[in-house]
């Protein structure tokens, strides 16, 4: 069972490696990187502090610091005052940021239908069906090994 567990994290690397690569590639053609594009994402549905979205992305403060400043930097995102905490702005996306955003989205949406009419619905839904509850138990073991 060890080394089956150990083959599937090699191909859930591989699989990750793979969706990077294209991920990096959809955001190329609207001038960003796949970074910018997850922190857009992650500002698309309501703003946030730079710690949440940190926080969601599994990914340090400082790193979507850097990733959110070079947004507002382009024009695609800006800051606006945070009634709850001062010292924390929220990131919002501009219009343009929100355009940039459906444009890879829908970049994205036809990569997924093609590579979905070679996959099968209901396997799909069995693959993430069985990585939720991966990811239940890693997050199981890591609360009891912390």
């Amino acid at each position: 069972m060890a080394d089956e567990m150990a083959l599937l994290v090699a191909d859930i690397f591989e699989a990750a490696g793979a969706l990077r690569r294209s991920g990096e590639s959809l955001a190329r053609a609207e001038g960003l990187t796949q970074a910018r594009w997850q922190v857009l994402s992650v500002a698309s549905d309501e703003p946030v502090t730079v710690a949440r979205a940190a926080r969601r992305l599994g990914v340090t403060r400082q790193n979507v610091q850097r990733v959110a400043n070079d947004l507002v930097a382009l024009g695609q995102a800006e800051y606006r005052s945070n009634p709850d905490h001062r010292g924390s702005p929220l990131l919002t996306l501009t219009p343009g940021g929100r355009d940039s955003l459906e444009r890879i989205r829908d970049r994205a949406s036809a990569i997924h239908r093609t590579l979905g009419a070679e996959l099968p619905d209901e396997e799909i839904r069995e693959a993430r069906s069985f990585i939720r509850r991966l990811l239940a138990e890693l997050g199981a073991y890591e609360a009891r090994n912390p």
